[in-house]
């Protein structure tokens, strides 16, 4: 099974990359602040990290960083979620070790796009299970709609 650690200060875009992260299958784990990512990275040994940039305590450039030094560490796939997103932001995040970029507001079918080949290249094959982007996106609707308040139950 995938595991994958959502390290995300805001409790809603959390819940939101937790919903389509499961409805993948995926396990997830999820930390609050940056401090917290690099503590719950030792202690879970998590297959990819979806880290955001602006956080608390330690923000995603530093934990990335701190990442990237640590040799046990060097090698985990980081894929920031930020919503930063003016022109060269991309370039700069991508520069400072990230190994994927995706915007905010999140989209299911962005996320697949960006996670299949890190977790394909760390795993050498591909990321299970393998839903089609048209499921995806209609999972995102469901999600959204019911993080949202829009009554639909996420059971």
């Amino acid at each position: 099974m995938i595991k994958v650690l959502i390290a995300e200060d805001n409790a809603v875009n959390r819940e939101l990359l937790r919903e389509l992260l499961e409805a993948r299958g995926y396990t997830v784990v999820e930390g609050c602040d940056g401090q917290e990512a690099l503590q719950l990275i030792e202690q879970t040994k998590p297959d990819i990290l979806l880290l955001d940039i602006g956080m608390p305590v330690l923000d995603g450039f530093a934990v990335v960083r701190k990442i990237r030094e640590n040799p046990r560490l060097a090698t985990l796939p980081v894929l920031a979620v930020t919503a930063y997103a003016m022109q060269g932001d991309r370039e700069k995040i991508l520069n400072s070790g990230f190994d994927g970029y995706l915007s905010k507001p999140i989209s299911a079918v962005a996320l697949a796009e960006q996670l299949e080949p890190l977790l394909s290249k760390r795993h050498g094959r591909s990321a299970p299970p393998n839903q089609s982007y048209e499921s995806q996106a209609s999972e995102e609707t469901r999600v959204a709609s019911a993080i949202l308040g829009g009554g639909t139950n996420l059971e």
